[in-house]
């Protein structure tokens, strides 16, 4: 009993906790607006501000993703969901119009007790019908989890997730823990983990997080590589050379509906023995566009953005800045045609030079300044690992799940006895359309 308490305990970690503390104090607020279209019920009581106490926020934890401590909490959590899958499970959210603060009704019953079977919710915070303040804290968890926006607000993204069964929710568990286990050898005193699906990468040094960037990654039809290499160089201000790929499935369209697209976009047009050549004398109505070698201009809004870090590998791939920051707020950023985009990339290569003679953060900004092409030499290259992990857990009990957008973990399309698994790449299709089509994603060498 004692171990099935403290795999409980484990379950909802130090937040969940929180959860039985702070809620004396009481104001009057206004609900603030989120993501959603629509609501369940009107504004049904003032809102509690006790979520506002720093003991209820998710910390973000030091611990690696690719550690013993990552493998050995991951265990824990396989033990902990068995047991909530011998359990029954947990039953599903009504779909409908989104939830927030203040809602109303039998659906936030519904999402009270699916909170609290998962550990984001305690049951003392009762099994009201009204989406008071302890429900808010309970999806702001919940959404922490799962690498969704933490806004409270139950809208499609969320809902979708919180309907993922416990036993899928297991599988998960068991599948990922077979990769995290294929890590666990001597990674390096100073490594970098580019996880995919959860569109992030952090540098690690000494067996702790040193930083942590949003990335964007590959699209589904143009995904990311699994792959383990090294950072070699960093080029300050780079060209980009337009892969053949990228010719011909955005470019040459592009130019089809635009004739100015290329000179709107500091693209330089090049014939095989280098020359420049105008862009009005191809016929974009044929593949004649493909004889030619395409290179944009350096600057604030190169699809490289001002830095590209290069990693060796057989697939034309590396990690790069990004004109287009706006991306790094989304849900889901799958934006790519294969390589991965990093947030704060300045802190990202200031990480990675660190052991670079002439090369500290000063000089750096002073590269990126000039305008000018400038390379930098790693002195001693860094392992980089590009990861596919969707669940995982921290040493501190935190359970961490992320989408399954390449379709990796192994689920079969759903057999005649059983539940179709719920997925959302379509929701994640469409925010990548909306982003710009010709980007510097090279899904074959250059």
């Amino acid at each position: 009993m004692a171990n099935g308490l403290a795999r409980r305990i484990a379950l909802r970690g130090p937040a969940f906790a929180a959860l039985l503390v702070g809620f004396g104090s009481i104001c009057a607020s206004s609900v603030q607006a989120g993501s959603g279209d629509g609501y369940y019920g009107g504004q049904a009581e003032w809102a509690q501000r006790y979520d506002a106490d720093p003991r209820l926020i998710v910390k973000r934890s030091t611990t690696p993703v690719l550690s013993p401590q990552t493998m050995a909490a991951t265990e824990q959590a396989i033990e902990t969901y068995r047991e909530i899958v011998s359990n029954g499970g947990w039953g599903t959210v009504p779909s409908g119009q989104s939830m927030r603060l203040g809602a109303n009704g039998a659906a936030v019953v519904a999402l009270r007790k699916r909170l609290v079977a998962s550990g984001d919710l305690d049951r003392s915070a009762g099994a009201s019908s009204i989406f008071d303040s302890y429900v808010d804290a309970g999806v702001k968890h919940f959404q922490a989890r799962h690498g969704l926006l933490e806004n409270g607000v139950v809208g499609k993204e969320t809902l979708a997730a919180l309907n993922v069964s416990a036993d899928v929710r297991l599988h998960q568990l068991e599948t990922n823990l077979v990769r995290l286990r294929s890590y666990s050898g001597n990674l390096g005193d100073r490594f970098v983990t580019a996880n995919i699906p959860a569109m992030a990468v952090e540098t690690v040094e000494n067996g702790a997080v040193a930083t942590r960037h949003a990335a964007g990654v590959g699209k589904i039809d143009r995904q990311s590589p699994v792959m383990m290499t090294k950072a070699i160089d960093i080029n300050f201000n780079p060209f980009w050379t337009v892969p053949p790929s990228i010719v011909r499935k955005d470019l040459i369209p592009r130019m089809q509906k635009d004739p100015n697209y290329l000179s709107d976009h500091k693209i330089r047009i090049y014939s095989k023995d280098g020359q420049e050549t105008p862009s009005s004398q191809i016929n974009w109505n044929t593949l004649e566009a493909t004889n030619y070698t395409y290179r944009e201009d350096p600057g604030d809004m190169n699809s490289l953005g001002v830095v590209r870090i290069n990693i060796n590998n057989p697939y034309g791939v590396y990690m790069h800045d990004t004109p287009e920051k706006g991306i790094f707020g989304d849900d889901d950023r799958f934006v790519s045609s294969g390589c991965i985009r990093v947030q704060n990339v300045r802190d990202y290569v200031a990480w990675l030079l660190k052991d670079t003679p002439g090369w500290d953060r000063p000089h750096i900004d002073e590269a990126i300044r000039s305008g000018q092409r400038v390379d930098a030499k790693l002195s001693s290259p860094v392992p980089v690992y590009w990861v596919y992990v969707t669940a995982w857990a921290s040493p501190d009990g935190l359970i961490q799940f992320r989408e399954d957008i390449y379709q990796r973990d192994g689920f079969a399309p759903a057999a005649a006895n059983s539940s179709p698994v719920p997925q959302l790449p379509s929701v994640a299709v469409q925010k990548a359309a909306s982003v710009r089509t010709l980007d510097p994603m090279s899904d074959e060498p250059q």
